[in-house]
Formats: structure tokens, C-alpha cells, sequence
């Protein structure tokens, strides 16, 4: 099944700006998130399909790959011959190409070759709860990944003594060229990654890497205030580096999973209250949950309409790297009575024909009928 368009799945212009398109994936997922939707596999698909495009779309690089190549830019081949420059690589995809024709940029997940040996950059993802992301929290990833290896202590040679030779793939450049139609691109050699040299006496566990896979624990600290989309650096907890070469860095992207009650905006907290009809006619006072586990009450005037919304300043979102704190928003609707009683309903009846004979009751709905009265009249209806 061919997939849609991703502006079309979050409902967007293409040239929505991060706002909007956070607004709109916002929107999205707490309509179909599947705590709100149990068993709906329907919403769960949607869920996840509006995941996927918002995963793109808020990545500038996704984006304009996805802007010019479509969902071909990340799905492998790109309309033949090996992607959207051309046959000659690997792979197909954009990012794919890229990664191979210049190795590693930006902090990007992946393992391309990298200058003087050096550790890759890795990138992973962590989901942490709105209230999490208020307060700050600390987590343990699992990271596979390469580490040095404890056999050859990262020398790449048996015994830790290496004895070396010149490498025969780049005759001891360190670097190699690949032509690719009109691209010449030059990067490090991946016989010996770029140190120019090779080890006669190999490690039997690294096969003379210096470094091996395996699987760490690390720990995070994720501070309060973190937005979607933060990205945490952990220097020299990448992949390790070829034979003792230094080690990249690790990036932890932070995502925010949607929030049953709370929504978030920038350091803002918001939170629809519904309202009897008898409670907004007549006022008084509702409590309501605030992000930080406390509770706060709201008192309510006698004739408050449905969207009246009242801030309660401090009771907001952490700010990051300070001790202050944004504002809630209590926004008001206002629920019409269903399955009346008989009792209910002859009450109900009594004040309309009462409010019906005075004008003060519902002046916002006399002054509309009044203008739609004349405005039938200037037509001569």
C-alpha cells in the first residue's frame, strides 16, 4: 500500500514553519494516541502514521531530502540505479549515500569511516513522560556499539605490540577516491581507516580493529524543561576509536510522549476543563491537577462562557536552566445536559420560557438575531 504524503497526513501547506507543524502533529497524536483509544487499531495505525511524518518533517535535513525525493529519499533505490545521484553506491538511500560518500556528519547516527580513525558520532532516542520532562529524571540506555578492546587494549595488535606495514589499498595515503559520475568524492581508506598503515600480527578477538561490539549501559541526565526534540551530547561515549583513536560522542534525542490531561506550549501549560451549564451560570469554584502533582482551585464568575480561559501564573512548564516557571491556562467549555430527566427537562423548559421574555438572560444571542433580522430585512424578506 503506497503511502501518503506527509504534509497531506498532518494536515499542512508545505511550507509550514515548526511551529505549525508541531501544532498540528500535537493535535494528531492526542486524538489518536492509544491511551485514549484502546483497541483502536484504527487510531493506533493513524497514531503511528502521523509519528513517522512528524519524524521527517521536523528534521530540516529529512525534510528537504523528503521536499525533492519523496518517500523514495528514505526508502531504498529512489527511481533506479541506486538512490537519487545515480548508480555506484550502496544502499539507495539519501542519508545512506551520503554517510557513504562522506562518512558521518553532524552527530548522525551510523558507523562511516572517519579521519585519523576516530570513534563515529552515534544518535539514540529516549520517550520520557510530560511529567518527566517538568521535573527532570535520570535514565539507563542500552547502547550497542563499538568498544575498546580489552584483549589488545586497543592497539589492534596480539599482545598489544603492534608491528605494522604500509597499506596496500592506499599505498599509505590514508584516504581513498571514488568517482560516482560527476562526484569525485575522497575520503578515509577503509582498509586501515585512514591510518595509512596495517598490523601484521593482528588481535584473534578485534581482528586487528582495536575495538569490538558490545552492548553498554549508560545513564542519563535529563534536566527539567526539555522540549521535544532536545538532543543531549555524551562526549566520548560514541564508538570507540580505531586502534586507541579517540571515541565519538553519543547524542540522546529526547521525545515527549503525549499527555491524557496537559498539553504543552513553549514554558505553558494548558488544560480544558469541561463545565456543567447550571455551574457556568452560576459560578463557583472547580480544582484542577497541576503538572507538578499539586492541585490548584480556580474560582469561576456566574455567566462564564464556553472558551473563557483563566492563567494561573507559576503553575506552568519548568524553564529550562532556570528555577522559574511558566503559566497555566484553564481554558472552559461548557457541556449541554443529555439524557434529561423528566424532572430536568420541565425545569429547563421553565427558564427558557422565563430567559426567552428577557433579553439580559442571553444578550450575545439577541444581538446576533437582531443583526440576522436586519439583515433580512435590508434584502426585503
Amino acid at each position: 500500500m503506497a503511502k501518503r504524503d506527509y504534509y497531506e497526513v498532518l494536515g499542512v501547506a508545505r511550507d509550514v514553519n515548526e511551529d505549525g507543524l508541531k501544532k498540528a502533529f500535537r493535535k494528531l497524536a492526542m486524538q489518536h494516541h492509544p491511551d485514549r483509544n484502546p483497541g483502536d487499531k484504527a487510531a493506533e495505525a493513524k497514531f503511528k502514521e502521523a509519528n513517522e511524518a512528524y519524524d521527517v518533517l521536523k528534521d530540516a535535513e529529512k525534510r528537504a531530502a523528503y521536499d525533492r525525493y519523496g518517500h523514495a529519499a528514505f526508502e531504498g533505490g529512489g527511481g533506479g540505479g541506486g538512490g537519487p545521484f545515480g548508480g555506484g553506491f550502496a544502499g539507495g538511500g539519501f542519508e545512506d549515500i551520503f554517510e557513504q560518500m562522506f562518512g558521518n556528519l553532524n552527530g548522525r547516527a551510523g558507523r562511516g569511516q572517519q579521519n585519523s580513525g576516530r570513534g563515529s558520532d552515534l544518535r539514540t532516542e529516549v520517550t520520557i513522560g510530560l511529567e518527566e520532562a517538568f521535573a527532570g529524571t535520570k535514565t539507563t540506555i542500552r547502547v550497542p556499539s563499538s568498544v575498546t578492546c580489552d584483549n589488545c587494549a586497543g592497539t589492534g595488535a596480539e599482545g598489544g605490540k603492534a608491528q605494522t606495514d604500509t597499506c596496500g589499498t592506499c599505498k599509505g595515503a590514508g584516504k581513498v577516491r571514488a568517482q560516482s559520475g560527476f562526484f569525485l568524492v575522497e575520503r578515509s581508506c577503509p582498509t586501515c581507516g585512514g591510518t595509512g598503515r596495517i598490523i601484521k600480527n593482528p588481535c584473534k578477538v578485534c581482528q586487528g580493529a582495536g575495538r569490538v561490539e558490545r552492548e553498554r549501559n549508560l545513564s542519563v541526565t535529563i534536566p527539567a524543561g526539555v522540549e521535544e526534540g532536545t538532543r543531549i551530547r555524551l562526549a566520548g561515549e560514541g564508538e570507540a576509536g580505531l586502534r586507541g583513536a579517540p571515541p565519538g560522542d553519543l547524542y540522546v534525542d529526547i521525545g515527549i510522549r503525549p499527555h491524557p490531561i496537559f498539553q504543552r506550549e513553549g514554558n505553558n501549560i494548558f488544560i480544558r476543563v469541561p463545565l456543567r451549564m447550571t455551574q457556568a451560570a452560576l459560578g463557583g469554584a472547580v480544582e484542577v491537577p497541576s503538572i507538578d502533582g499539586g492541585r490548584a482551585r480556580v474560582s469561576i464568575p456566574s455567566g462564564t462562557q464556553a472558551g473563557d480561559q483563566f492563567r494561573l501564573r507559576g503553575k506552568g512548564f519548568s524553564i529550562l536552566r532556570s528555577a522559574a516557571r511558566g503559566d497555566m491556562y484553564v481554558q472552559v467549555s461548557v457541556e449541554t445536559p443529555q439524557n434529561l430527566t423528566a424532572k430536568q427537562r420541565e425545569l429547563l423548559e421553565q427558564f427558557e420560557a422565563e430567559a426567552t421574555s428577557d433579553s439580559r438572560t442571553s444578550p450575545e444571542s439577541e444581538g446576533f438575531f437582531s443583526r440576522v433580522k436586519e439583515f433580512w430585512d435590508g434584502l426585503g424578506r
